[in-house]
């Protein structure tokens, strides 16, 4: 046998409720309260009737005993920036020092930015928290890299060295005459 259904001490909050309800998350947590309360009904029934799962008409039931008979609809609201490093002003303070010197003409440089923001922080971030930060602050103007980060600088100068310019090859080696002719 299922225990006695608590809360009757909000019970005339949730009747209130029940005829002043302006959405239907409102209805259904007043609902939750009185069908157990004044019907008898299991929480199975009462998320039945409700339309809702069972933990769902429980956690309706239980946010609205422990408000004291509040409605918490308002007041459960998710969002936000919940584990921001800095506050969206101090983030613009911290850019706008790199943002006048790409207006003047300069370039944006991901890599300083990374720099300044891990010594701002005391911490390493990731490469990706830098570019989410200019995101949030329009930033969009990407620009290559002036070569590959990978990339041998003597090894490209070796094959310049010996392998000349290809195309003052080909036009001496008389290759691709025929198909002129």
């Amino acid at each position: 046998m299922a225990r006695k259904a608590g809360g009757q001490e909000v019970l005339d909050r949730a009747k209130d409720l029940l005829s002043k309800a302006r959405t239907a998350r409102e209805l259904r947590q007043a609902q939750a309260v009185i069908f157990p309360l004044e019907f008898g009904f299991t929480m199975e029934q009462t998320a039945k009737a409700i339309g809702v799962s069972r933990g769902w008409a429980c956690q309706l039931r239980r946010q609205f005993i422990r408000s004291g008979g509040k409605c918490t609809v308002h007041e459960e609201k998710r969002g936000g920036r919940r584990r921001e490093n800095m506050t969206i002003e101090e983030e613009k303070a911290f850019l706008a020092p790199f943002f006048e010197k790409a207006s003047r003409g300069g370039v944006l440089v991901v890599s300083e930015i990374k720099r300044a923001l891990d010594e701002r922080l005391g911490r390493k971030t990731a490469l990706a928290s830098t570019y989410n930060l200019l995101h949030r602050h329009g930033w969009r103007k990407l620009a290559p890299d002036k070569r590959h980060v990978k990339a041998d600088i003597e090894a490209q100068e070796e094959w310049k060295k010996n392998f000349g310019d290809i195309s003052k090859r080909s036009k001496n080696s008389g290759l691709g005459k025929e198909r002129l002719e």
